[in-house]
């Protein structure tokens, strides 16, 4: 099993690498699996990199679970 938080994708700064905004605070993160997302996307982030392309509905679903549960 593995922990994966959403994040949107706020800046693309190579194929390799993108500038995301998780919670108000902005990360650089890996995009190694995913080289082909654009700004705007969101995505799920585990271990500093991009596993999976979700909604923004899929999103905010899992955001509202990390603040139920106090994270």
């Amino acid at each position: 099993m593995c922990l994966a938080i959403p994040g949107k994708i706020t800046k693309k700064i190579n194929s390799e690498q993108a500038e995301v905004l998780l919670g108000g605070i902005k990360k650089t993160i890996r995009l190694d699996l995913l080289p082909d997302v654009s700004k705007g996307d969101y995505v799920l982030i585990h271990a500093g990199y991009a596993i999976t392309k979700i909604n923004a509905k899929e999103a905010n679903e899992v955001n509202r679970a990390w603040e139920e549960i106090g994270l």
